[in-house]
């Protein structure tokens, strides 16, 4: 779930928690034996018969085909760097514009841990944990352990996508601004004078972006992304691609697959986006299946569904009147509560965090545990300082999407969205004007193109109690993408994604990676 700041996210909170902290690509000794032969190559979309028609990119050059990457050892977050680690780090060139191959390029970091099994290795598997704007750099080794089963025949390979942390990230304000403006702006406008303010705050982050990154601002988008992926294969010296997408992963990796069906290899997608959602449709989802999450969070604490979202958003209504007080002197607003409530339905390990918050909020009109909620989230640190995430995430949605609500707009949403969701509703209704206001850099569609006839079976995983993802838009991601390559394994429970959560579908999941066993269309777990 997205909104106006960064203040709702999809994807990589999930699996960082908001704590992502500096990896970096520091480099200490050259490992020269530990280096892939690239394959000079045509690696320009060429749609298989059937394909809507997609733009065309020119043929690379050799000098970006075939590049041998240098990796290094390299200091990983998880806990440093020593003799002996197992990450390795490099970075791969890649055209800024894919229309001009032979001008710019702009480095993608990768970070990698090798196969165990070096006899029976079966190539690289690449991950993209969401965000958009989550940091595989950094996440990939903090999430490593979740993957050794796949780790004994793969080389288990993170990246930052271009405009992202490591590889040309995108900036858009400092940490003062950003302090600032979440204290300030309120994300659900009751006044004219209100309005101004979240509107022109859109603009001035917008134009943050223009004056630091302005650059790289028009090519952050996900095809280019996708183009990235299909290039960093051939130099890993990879026939087909192996890929694991969650979240916003998910439509990364369906944009790959219709650009690059002939060079799609093993692929899941877990916490699948909605591929025939524009942005409306998006915020409209969410509203669905946050309010999901959030009633099968009060059923399971026996509280009526529909009484307890009342009752939470009229706490909220009092904060917008007076903010909470904590013990840092920082104040509770509506628009951090409402991002401290959402962090913990994304896992239902984080539903006795979300009633301590809640109790204490209710009872005792204190926001500390709210705010520490908001700020893991928001990825803000002990200090102050803030991840840029946000500023990454919005400048590929923005990139991405051709939709620009007006503030009318966003206003006639509002009764059908408080509708959906009393708590989440009007967030996410004025959200679709505020996201990208005076955007200077036009979207590239209305929603992204992911049929991919001539593929292999891509395994689509949909949990019936995401609330970041709702589980309908799996099942659409599985048709677009086409019979026969969206395979629909379902999973009955909570949280966004699955694969780790239960045995069905980590067993299935690995099977399918590891020895190739397809499961049959429209499987049930749990």
């Amino acid at each position: 779930m997205r909104a106006h700041q960064g203040v709702l996210r999809t994807g990589a909170a999930l699996l960082t928690a908001g704590l992502l902290a500096g990896c970096g690509l520091l480099s200490t000794e050259p490992e020269s034996s530990d280096r892939a032969d690239g394959r000079p190559g045509d690696t320009s979309a060429s749609p298989s018969p059937g394909l809507k028609e997609t733009p065309k990119t020119p043929p690379l050059p050799a000098a970006l085909t075939s590049q041998r990457p240098d990796w290094k050892r390299c200091t990983a977050p998880s806990g440093g760097s020593a003799p002996g680690s197992d990450w390795r780090c490099t970075s791969v060139k890649v055209p800024l514009d894919y229309a001009k191959p032979s001008g710019e390029t702009l480095a993608v970091a990768l970070i990698r841990k090798q196969a165990r099994d070096k006899d029976r290795r079966l190539g690289s598997m690449l991950f993209n944990f969401g965000g958009p704007g989550g940091s595989g750099v950094e996440i990939l080794p903090r999430a490593a352990s979740s993957y050794e089963k796949l780790n004994s025949r793969y080389d288990l390979v993170g990246f930052d996508p271009r405009g992202v942390a490591a590889s040309s990230g995108v900036n858009c304000r400092t940490d003062e601004e950003q302090e600032q403006a979440l204290r300030s702006v309120d994300l659900t406008p009751d006044t004219a004078a209100e309005e101004a303010a979240f509107i022109k705050d859109g603009a001035d982050f917008g134009a943050g972006c223009q004056r630091r990154s302005g650059k790289v601002l028009p090519h952050v988008g996900t095809s280019n992304a996708a183009r990235d992926l299909d290039l960093i294969r051939e130099v890993l010296g990879d026939d087909k691609l192996s890929y694991f997408g969650f979240s916003y992963g998910t439509e990364l990796g369906g944009t790959y697959a219709h650009l690059f069906p002939q060079n799609v290899g093993r692929t899941v997608l877990d916490a699948v986006v909605d591929p025939t959602a524009d942005g409306i449709g998006h915020a409209r989802n969410q509203a669905t299946g946050f309010q999901r999450a959030l009633e099968n969070y009060l059923k399971d604490r026996g509280e009526n569904p529909k009484a307890g979202s009342e009752r939470i958003a009229r706490m909220l209504a009092r904060i917008d009147r007076k903010p909470l007080p904590t013990a840092s002197g920082r104040e509770l607003t509506e628009s951090l509560a409402v991002t401290g409530i959402v962090t913990p339905l994304y896992s239902q390990s984080g539903w006795p965090a979300l009633t301590a918050a809640l109790d204490e909020a209710e009872n005792k009109g204190t926001g500390d545990g709210l705010i520490q909620l908001a700020d893991s989230y928001n990825g803000r640190d002990e200090d102050g300082r803030y991840d840029t995430q946000a500023h990454s995430q919005r400048a590929i949605s923005c990139a991405d999407s051709k939709a620009r609500p007006t503030v009318d707009e966003a206003r006639a949403l509002l009764p059908e969205f408080r509708k959906l969701s009393p708590v989440f509703g009007p967030f996410l209704a004025w959200d679709t004007a505020g996201w990208c206001a005076q955007w200077p850099v036009d979207g590239e569609h209305e929603t992204p193109e992911t049929s991919a006839p001539g593929a292999g079976p891509i395994l689509v995983i949909g949990t019936t109690g995401d609330p970041a993802t709702p589980y309908e838009g799996a099942q659409r991601m599985a048709d677009e993408l086409g019979k026969g390559v969206g395979i629909m394994l379902t999973n009955k429970g909570e949280g966004h994604g699955a694969y780790g959560e239960g045995d069905c579908v980590t067993a299935a999941v690995d099977g399918y990676f590891l020895d190739g066993k397809v499961p049959q269309d429209g499987t049930t777990c749990g």
